[in-house]
């Protein structure tokens, strides 16, 4: 089995639904994540910018 890298991730819904209900105001991470949305897509470029 082969994994390949993903194009995108995606917060699942309940997921997200959990983290809102248990922090009504945010955080600073998911801000991040709102405001930019996905960092890395691949982890080579990850390694390679470290």
């Amino acid at each position: 089995m082969t994994l390949h890298p993903r194009n995108h991730w995606v917060v699942p819904e309940e997921t997200a639904r959990v983290a809102r209900a248990s922090f009504p105001k945010g955080n600073v991470y998911m801000t991040m994540y709102d405001e930019l949305g996905t960092l890395y897509t691949c982890v080579k470029v990850r390694k390679k910018q470290s």
